[in-house]
């Protein structure tokens, strides 16, 4: 039997922790579970209670094993993208112990010496970015495998993120009793997810992740990740007014934003939108009530965005792309003119996350794929005795004990009358 390449992928966010569990199968990938747990150990990225972190990755990773009936031992990990640097190193592999042919040995020996190169001190290696070969005078992005050369140069991007951050992810997931396959920067796995490196080839392109707490500014320009830099805004700025003068919880004022919300002065009605009550008092909102709270703060956060990226803006043709669970707020359209560059929003259209807070999680998926060849990493994220017996199991549940209304149809069929 083929062994099943299922993989499990952990984005730790601002304020949840969520979980995508996917199977390569042939040429297509196929989700099958997807798990969200609130989480409140995290503060603007930096993780001040490791305990509730832990608490909150054993929970996504119980109900997955309820609903799959399998334990995932193994997970590839995202990690905020705080303090990046890009590095580049030069490698030259020579092949006359090989016959003059380029193998993958060889490939794999010059990458892991441009993986040991250590710049500074405070920051940790998170991603193999843009490889290029140059052989026989000829560059390439792809590997010149059993070609015939005296030597092929290697030109490798690396980058890196904050050690103290990295190491405070990595240590919550193990202590969670998880087996880390490998780590990613977030916003190079959404970059994978939206094919970002390849919109990039003449212009520049801005990510925008809105997520409730931070939104993360990352720069790809010539198919790679130039920089990025963390805003203290998330969406949590443009509902805190709202919260705050109608004592909402941040989670009820976001489903109202994301549902009911009208960010077009000219459509504001006096409808009812939201109705509650406390103490036996009913309360509720309108529209304009909404509107009110919300648009200003919003139209702040945008210009916020405008003046970060000015420069780059003046520098040449760029295009901004919204991801994160923010842009769920779909009236942002509304404002989409007071952008100083072209804008548009991406969301998943993956089956089964279809969800704008999923990004992260399956671009870890693409950017593990890509990696095979040069990592030659066996591993997944489940042993493959457990999920054996668990599919054994449900062939026998099924097979034994027909649903209900195979059941009903059956005796309908059947029946003399």
């Amino acid at each position: 039997m083929e062994k099943k390449q299922i993989f499990a992928t952990l984005d730790i966010s601002d304020y949840e922790v969520r979980l995508l569990v996917g199977e390569f199968h042939e040429t297509r990938f196929n989700v099958l579970h997807t798990g969200r747990v609130k989480c409140e150990g995290i503060n603007h990225k930096v993780i001040e209670d490791e305990t509730k972190v832990i608490q909150a990755i054993s929970k996504v990773m119980q109900q997955a094993k309820e609903t799959l009936g399998y334990r995932i031992s193994r997970v590839i990990v995202s990690i905020p993208s705080v303090d990046v640097a890009k590095f580049s190193k030069k490698v030259n592999i020579f092949t006359d112990t090989t016959g003059r042919k380029v193998t993958l040995e060889l490939i794999q020996s010059g990458l892991n010496e441009a993986i040991a190169y250590r710049p500074d001190p405070e920051l940790e290696l998170v991603n193999v970015g843009c490889i290029k070969y140059l052989s026989n005078g000829i560059t390439s992005r792809k590997i010149p495998l059993n070609e015939t050369c005296d030597v092929v140069t290697m030109n490798i991007d690396l980058l890196y993120a904050n050690k103290q951050i990295v190491y405070s992810y990595a240590r919550c997931v193990e202590k969670a009793g998880l087996e880390i396959i490998d780590i990613c920067l977030d916003a190079y796995a959404i970059a994978e997810e939206a094919a970002l490196f390849e919109q990039t080839v003449d212009k520049y392109v801005v990510l925008i992740h809105i997520e409730r707490n931070t939104t993360t500014l990352s720069l790809f320009t010539h198919g790679k990740l130039v920089n990025c830099e963390i805003l203290e805004h998330g969406y949590q700025s443009w509902i805190q007014r709202l919260c705050t003068t109608y004592r909402l919880s941040s989670d009820v004022a976001f489903r109202i934003i994301q549902n009911s919300c009208v960010l077009n002065e000219h459509d504001v009605s006096d409808n009812i939108v939201y109705i509650w009550s406390e103490n036996g008092v009913s309360h509720q909102l309108s529209e304009k009530d909404v509107y009110n709270c919300v648009y200003y703060e919003v139209s702040q956060w945008v210009q916020m965005i405008n003046e970060v990226c000015q420069p780059i803006v003046d520098s040449g043709d760029v295009c901004y792309v919204m991801s994160g669970e923010g842009v769920e707020v779909q009236e942002l359209e509304h404002l989409i003119p007071q952008f100083n560059a072209n804008v548009q929003a991406y969301v998943p259209q993956t089956i089964g996350a279809r969800d704008a807070v999923f990004s992260t999680c399956l671009g870890l998926f693409y950017n593990w794929k890509s990696q095979f060849d040069l990592r030659n990493d066996k591993r997944t994220s489940c042993e493959e005795e457990d999920v054996n017996q668990s599919v054994e199991q449900a062939n026998k549940v099924s097979t034994d004990d027909e649903g209900g209304f195979t059941k009903k149809l059956k005796s309908i069929l059947l029946s003399d009358k």
